[in-house]
């Protein structure tokens, strides 16, 4: 190759299209900013590329062509390629190794399916671009009797042809995990949305008694589930629960649990029935190796204000009197989804007014400031959480979560959840 610059106008012009290449996110784009720039060094007028990738043997696509009509995107518009098999461009395209060519005239004839593309030209480079030690893509230089090239320049042709090929690849990769992620980001949102209409609507009303919630997940959707169930009898069950895990998987049975506690509306009495039932049916059919549901249920009597409950390893509501916390503790039962049969007790308190009892979910209790944030990485824990009932002027239902919120988000320096956080409070007027 006759030299056209000096070494310093080289680096000049490598220098250029690097840094005009290393922004670029179109693999189209990056490709033509690489070629125009080699064309400042190389006789690259005329060029052909070939692409084996995702075609069975002996087809090839043309990709790229200086004699194309129109600019083709090869990676959105691939059905619009030619598409052709033998001949000297065939050859080519499953050599799996470097060719130069000094006499194509003499190796061409009119009916090889290439000749549009080869036609007038005097010698080629085919340099493959390798996948996997397979030459999946081909770029083909094409020179003129008047061009002049430096046959020892070949191999660092090659090189760079090669790295650049990668290069290309990766980004084209890159742009399709991009895709991939924001489809499945639509996707959870919509799993998430989905999940949200299955919380109640509203909260209820019954005369004594002051009811809030919060629910947040840690991700688009989330295995936390609280609900209300109006019962035959004038009472009102109140469910909680938090299925292991997080995500999609838990978002999933979450439903599951959902659509099974539903099957018999306004019957949910006592509560150990309806988590007696509610683990015979994830163990039967729903539960896979590893997961289970912590739930709690209570079916709060409005006539006599009595509350009923019945615990499945979830963590105890904080029952707040007269000052002082009062875990509603005294019995519990295993996960739903550990142990078939299992045996879930039940137990009643009688509530006064005043009482204020608070439902939650772990990701309450260990919520704890990111690994970024400056201060102590500690769970918020349950004494934090007692601390805010006690010390709290919860005028109101709302007023409590408002609180519990306020010192959760001071403790984790409103890092992001890692796990799905939910409160159920109910106040006794």
């Amino acid at each position: 190759m006759a030299r056209k610059h000096t070494w310093q106008q080289e680096l000049e012009i490598v220098d250029r299209t690097m840094k005009a290449i290393s922004g670029e996110l179109d693999p189209q784009q990056l490709v033509k900013l690489y070629w125009d720039g080699i064309a400042e060094l190389l006789p690259l007028e005329d060029y052909v590329a070939l692409s084996r990738r995702g075609v069975e043997p002996p087809y090839f696509l043309v990709t790229r062509s200086s004699r194309f009509n129109q600019d083709i995107n090869p990676w959105t518009h691939r059905d619009k390629l030619p598409r052709l098999t033998g001949g000297l461009l065939g050859e080519l395209a499953y050599a799996n190794k470097p060719v130069y060519l000094d006499n194509l005239p003499a190796r061409l004839t009119r009916d090889d399916p290439g000749w549009q593309y080869l036609e007038g030209f005097d010698r080629l480079v085919a340099l493959p671009q390798y996948d996997g030690g397979e030459a999946l893509n081909i770029a083909i230089m094409l020179l003129k009797p008047e061009a002049h090239l430096d046959l020892s320049q070949i191999p660092t042709m090659h090189w760079h042809s090669s790295l650049f090929g990668r290069a290309t690849q990766t980004l084209v990769l890159r742009n399709q995990l991009a895709d991939a992620l924001s489809d499945l980001d639509q996707e959870l949102q919509t799993v998430g949305e989905i999940q949200r209409t299955l919380l109640p609507e509203s909260l209820p009303v019954v005369p004594g008694f002051e009811f809030a919630a919060y629910y947040r997940t840690s991700a688009r959707a989330g295995g936390d589930y609280y609900d209300f169930f109006p019962l035959n009898d004038g009472g009102l069950g109140m469910f909680i629960a938090d299925v292991s895990g997080h995500g999609t998987p838990a978002a999933v049975l979450m439903a599951v649990t959902h659509a099974i506690a539903h099957a018999q509306p306004g019957t949910h009495t006592p509560p150990q029935s309806l988590l007696g039932m509610l683990n015979d049916q994830l163990m039967r059919s729903y539960l896979r190796r590893g997961m289970f549901v912590t739930a709690f249920y209570s079916v709060l009597d409005p006539r006599s204000r009595q509350l009923t409950y019945a615990r499945a390893g979830h963590n105890p509501p904080r029952l707040v009197r007269q000052g002082r916390i009062i875990p509603l503790d005294a019995i519990g039962s295993l996960p739903l989804g550990i142990l078939e049969n299992e045996r879930f007790d039940e137990t009643t308190i009688a509530l006064e007014p005043g009482d204020l009892i608070v439902f939650y979910t772990d990701g309450i209790t260990e919520a704890m400031p990111s690994e970024s944030s400056q201060g102590r990485r500690e769970l918020f824990g349950t004494s934090r959480l007692d601390d805010v009932l006690l010390k709290s002027v919860c005028s109101s239902a709302q007023g409590c979560i408002d609180a519990i919120v306020d010192a959760l988000n001071r403790h984790t320096y409103f890092s992001p959840p890692v796990d799905d956080q939910t409160l159920l409070i109910i106040r006794c007027l």
